[in-house]
């Protein structure tokens, strides 16, 4: 279900721009449509007071909790079930924020991504996107939501975009703390300085060279990070908001001086910030995560050349919760235990055997 056509099933009952904000608003926020100081028999019309129990039906029919994985971090990693029965991901962050899905798996097929091995089953309607950030609102607070799940938010821009103003207007969510995590593309630059909500921006940069990106992230479009960056930094600039560059650091693969000199040349001085994730060992493929102390003596190193450095740790480690591995999970049948690991060479090109 698309947000809009949950709009038009509103104007159907007969709801005006009012009670269509109120209904969205209180289920956006995860609230009975009851709630308010005003009572709904004092405000809404009749049509629409006996139309919305069924509708209410139908939207917590979206999505639903099939199982939790707490984490030692606070974060909770999330099995949401749709209602067609397919499975996506959700994480419960620290400090109020969640990290949602936008597709069903995802088309880009990141080397190092679990995600990517199942390639595009489908698209996520904007109601179904939303409708994750119900469930978590029905568990703790949530004012902040990073588009950063299962998939790439780009190849559904349409659903992600109306989602996005949905919660930021009736979701009461402050426009910084929506964030929209790409690995580029034309669309959401030309796109995204248009709307009245303009999320954060999140880039996936992984690497300073193109050819390596190429092969790291083989169907993202081509943009060379230089002029990722450079497109990064128009957007920065237009709205305000810092750019959230994402660098997945991985053991012997872009963690060298040489990336470092690269980074610097690129970075040092933009109008953002580097995100650096240490590498979430995913079971069945052959990359490596750095130590922690080898990470933040890259993030110091690179601190100290002018790039403001964030070493961040990928929520849920303990759980093996990175996105894509609890639905890779569920479908092997082994959701209570880690699958066996099956070990893929690489050679220095960076193209699996």
């Amino acid at each position: 279900m698309r947000i809009d056509e949950l709009r038009q099933s509103l104007r159907a009952l007969g709801a005006k721009p009012a009670h269509e904000r109120r209904v969205l608003r209180l289920w956006s926020n995860a609230l009975p449509q009851d709630s308010g100081k005003r009572r709904p028999e004092d405000f809404l019309p009749q049509a629409l007071r006996e139309g919305l129990p069924a509708l209410q039906a139908e939207l917590d029919a979206l999505a639903r909790v099939q199982s939790e994985h707490p984490a030692e971090d606070g974060s909770a990693r999330l099995l949401v079930t749709l209602a067609d029965g397919q499975t996506v991901e959700s994480v419960l962050l620290p400090r109020d924020g969640l990290c949602v899905s936008t597709q069903l798996g995802c088309a880009v097929g990141c080397l190092f991504c679990m995600t990517g091995r199942s390639g595009l089953i489908r698209q996520l309607g904007s109601a179904e996107i939303v409708a994750q950030v119900v469930l978590a609102r029905r568990r703790r607070r949530v004012h902040k939501v990073v588009f950063m799940g299962m998939g790439e938010p780009a190849h559904n821009l349409d659903n992600v975009l109306e989602a996005i103003e949905l919660l930021g207007h009736e979701g009461g969510i402050g426009h910084k703390q929506l964030v929209f995590s790409t690995v580029g593309d034309p669309r959401v630059f030309e796109q995204l300085p248009q709307g009245t909500v303009k999320p954060a921006l999140a880039l996936s940069l992984h690497t300073t060279k193109a050819d390596l990106r190429a092969q790291l992230l083989p169907r993202a479009p081509r943009f060379d990070p230089a002029e990722l960056v450079e497109a990064g930094e128009r957007y920065a600039r237009t709205t305000g908001y810092p750019i959230q560059y994402q660098w997945t650091l991985i053991d012997g693969v872009n963690d060298g001086d040489d990336e470092l000199d690269g980074i610097v040349r690129l970075l040092a001085g933009k109008y953002g910030v580097l995100n650096m994730i240490p590498y979430n060992q995913v079971d069945g493929l052959d990359f490596r995560r750095p130590s922690w102390e080898r990470a933040a003596e890259i993030a110091r190193r690179l601190h100290r050349r002018g790039v403001l450095t964030k070493l961040r740790q990928s929520a849920g480690q303990d759980v093996d919760g990175g996105c894509g591995q609890l639905r890779a999970r569920t479908l092997d049948g082994s959701t209570a235990e880690r699958p066996v690991r099956v070990v893929r060479k690489l050679g220095d090109s960076m193209t699996t055997s």
